[in-house]
């Protein structure tokens, strides 16, 4: 196989030169929501869609999603058009607003779900098992959605995103409403689905979740792609250099420093490395629940959901495809792997 077939047998997602017009009453252009932008999306990787408000991200992913028409240019999904219903079987959506039922309980939700996607009883409740224990809420299974906060609203939103084992996931702020400990949550599960071969696109104004989780980003602002690339790449300052050194004596550090001078045209910049806000958050968090033992909100969650992580015996038509291989163990949660 040419390397042009793999590339894209592995694509999953393929937008060229997509334009969306809005127009009035009398079919007269209204709006460019999207201006003749282009990118490709591959099996296993988690990509960023940004920009501030009214950039275009919400309506690229519902032309992405099928919901909308473009104007011109074309959008492939999973090899197919986005309105194939096939391809829908096999994408799971998270949008910015958990639209629910108020006057179901989680359990009666997650089960309207499964059914929408012809899953067997039996494969159903297995799911939902693995689900509220994957979004810490198998202690509120039988309450009325209408009574969650927004954070555990968010949570049974991400569960029915996953209850058909899905080879697309899109994630419109997926952290939104979730406390830091939810949110840290959120981006394991998404590193530990990219692990496995799932694809993310991921939206979020939360510019540090999208650093922690995604390979690679696109920015946008007024329809247009402004940059795109690894994010890596991007970010990395390649005219600047960083040095970590061991604890040492002032002395020694000194001179040292007198070394760097000598051969350098400025002074050097000399700090301590920092923890960032969450990794301190979590930890205060881990060693305040360790010493009391009680947690009166969301409990912690288990890792992956067990459907999501081992083959299973069966997968009905319509589930999602093909179970996939064990997930490798000893993958270190909160760091983004190499991919």
């Amino acid at each position: 196989m040419s390397d042009s077939q793999e590339k894209q047998r592995d694509t999953m997602v393929s937008v060229r030169d997509l334009n969306k017009v809005f127009r009035d009453f009398w079919r007269r252009p209204k709006v460019r929501a999207v201006n003749g932008i282009s990118f490709d999306i591959r099996r296993g990787e988690v990509f960023g869609l940004l920009g501030p408000n009214g950039s275009g991200k919400s309506t690229t992913i519902k032309i992405i999603l099928g919901l909308l028409h473009a104007t011109s240019g074309g959008v492939t999904v999973l090899g197919a058009s986005p309105r194939s219903v096939r391809v829908k079987s096999r994408i799971g959506y998270l949008p910015e607003e958990s639209y629910l039922y108020d006057y179901l309980t989680s359990e009666e939700t997650l089960d309207f779900y499964g059914k929408l996607f012809n899953l067997d009883p039996r494969q159903r409740e297995r799911r939902m098992k693995d689900l509220f224990e994957l979004v810490g809420l198998t202690h509120a299974r039988k309450r009325l959605v209408g009574e969650f906060s927004k954070g555990m609203a968010r949570r049974i939103g991400l569960a029915q995103a996953l209850i058909n084992d899905p080879d697309l996931v899109i994630l419109d702020e997926p952290t939104a409403g979730l406390d830091p400990l939810g949110c840290r949550q959120v981006k394991d599960l998404i590193l530990t689905l990219a692990r496995r071969g799932k694809t993310v696109l991921l939206s979020s104004h939360l510019l540090a979740d999208v650093e922690d989780v995604c390979d690679n980003i696109a920015i946008l602002f007024n329809g247009r792609i402004q940059a795109a690339g690894d994010i890596s790449g991007l970010l990395e300052q390649k005219n600047r250099y960083r040095i970590t050194l061991p604890e040492m004596p002032e002395e020694q550090l000194q001179r040292i420093l007198a070394e760097l001078r000598k051969d350098m045209a400025g002074e050097p910049e000399v700090d301590h490395p920092r923890r960032n806000l969450e990794q301190f958050f979590l930890e205060v968090i881990a060693r305040a629940r360790g010493a009391d033992g009680t947690d009166s909100g969301a409990r912690p969650t288990s890792g992956v959901s067990g459907y999501l992580a081992r083959e299973e015996p069966s997968t009905p038509a319509g589930s999602g495809g093909p179970g996939r291989p064990v997930e490798p163990a000893g993958s270190a949660a909160g760091t983004k792997p190499e991919r």
